[in-house]
């Protein structure tokens, strides 16, 4: 589990260790505009969307282990790329391509847990590994401050081409093949379109991935924001570090409170619940914005309890997505990655101040397609309904 979250952390890594980097990436390359700098993280972020299209047909027909290696590869290649940008705009390009070389671990983590487990077991393990992966939170904004302290911003990149060797090797020597030999799929048009079809029509999967796209924009919108909002609304860059950890923290754990508990509860009685709490914290946010004067540990709090939500909600919202998808795992994983990550993005265009508006309207835009796949599932006795 430690292995899959440091594939996922990747992703993690290449995200909020940017954040406190951005007003300088901005003045060495000539952007002044603060919302053009939130291309280096929206950017990044498209790719990493579009780019799950790619990866799980072809570890459907070639394996995990291999389209993982290729991915993790060009991922290092690129982020060097990044590192040597000479202009704003081979930066974005080269994050545009780092973000779809990352994809490659999102939709292979999630398909090889597929692959050995499934029902509450599968989300147990999931919201173990989220443990480990939203620890990245807490440490990464911390870590690019700390090279930006010895280093410019060019040395985040190449900590991170580095970090991408070493997974590339410790996932080289420890991980085995998942896929199983009868659910290996034909490199094939009719057949990848026929599994995405599937992925797109059954009622668990876009019901329940339909509800994620909407908690992810909600999540994106904060990401893209977060420097701006601790510099620039409650003026204290120097506090960017602590506030990741403070909001991220909580998230961790509830990872690890979601795996001890769904056994008990069941996954939609556990993610449901996570889904109302997430609307109400995230409604009242809205309220605390509109009045002047909002203190920085009041932001924090409250960001804290959206997110703690946001965790018991997608551990398990992720596994019921995938419960008829076992056959078609690699392909399925794309298809709602695409689907929550790209539509997401619409959601997190540059903006200027706090993001609980966004976060709101997100939460409760994914009510109806929740309760639409829930009766789907009762209707089918699907495992932890």
């Amino acid at each position: 589990m430690t292995l899959l979250a440091g594939l996922m952390a990747l992703n993690a890594f290449a995200i909020d260790a940017m954040i406190p980097a951005l007003p300088e990436i901005g003045g060495q390359l000539g952007v002044a505009d603060e919302n053009r700098r939130q291309l280096v993280v929206i950017v990044y972020m498209a790719g990493f969307g579009v780019g799950q299209l790619f990866w799980g047909p072809l570890a459907d027909r070639f394996g995990r282990k291999s389209v993982l290696a290729i991915g993790v590869v060009l991922y290092a290649l690129f982020a060097a790329l990044c590192g040597l940008a000479w202009s704003f705009p081979v930066l974005i390009g080269g994050r545009l391509a780092m973000g779809m070389s990352a994809a490659v671990t999102r939709v292979l983590v999630l398909a090889m847990v597929r692959d050995l487990f499934d029902g509450e077991a599968m989300a147990r393990v999931m919201s173990l590994v989220f443990m480990v992966f939203m620890l990245v939170p807490v440490l990464a904004p911390n870590l690019g401050q700390l090279i930006l302290l010895v280093a410019s911003w060019r040395a985040i990149f190449i900590v991170l081409a580095a970090f991408a060797g070493v997974m590339w090797l410790w996932s080289f020597l420890r991980l085995p093949e998942t896929l199983h030999p009868e659910y290996r799929r034909a490199l094939n048009p009719a057949l990848i379109a026929s599994a995405a079809r599937q992925a797109a029509t059954d009622r668990l999967s876009i019901g329940y991935t339909l509800a994620m796209t909407a908690l992810f924009g909600g999540l994106t919108a904060y990401i893209a924001s977060i420097q701006q909002i601790v510099f620039d609304v409650f003026r204290a860059p120097h506090l960017i570090g602590p506030v990741f950890a403070a909001v991220a923290a909580p998230m961790a754990l509830a990872s690890w409170g979601n795996a001890k508990i769904v056994g008990r509860l069941g996954l939609r009685r556990v993610g449901h619940g996570g889904l109302i709490a997430f609307v109400a914290v995230t409604g009242l946010h809205v309220l605390v914005a509109r009045v002047p004067g909002e203190p920085l540990w009041l932001f924090v709090t409250l960001m804290g309890l959206t997110l703690t939500a946001f965790a018991f909600t997608t551990s398990n919202f992720g596994t019921l997505a995938m419960t008829n998808m076992a056959a078609i795992a690699g392909t399925a994983s794309s298809v709602q990655g695409v689907v929550g990550t790209v539509v997401g993005q619409s959601s997190a265009l540059p903006s200027d101040r706090h993001s609980t508006g966004r976060l709101s309207r997100s939460s409760s835009a994914c009510l109806p397609a929740v309760w639409r796949a829930s009766g789907s599932c009762c209707g089918r006795n699907a495992a932890g309904c």
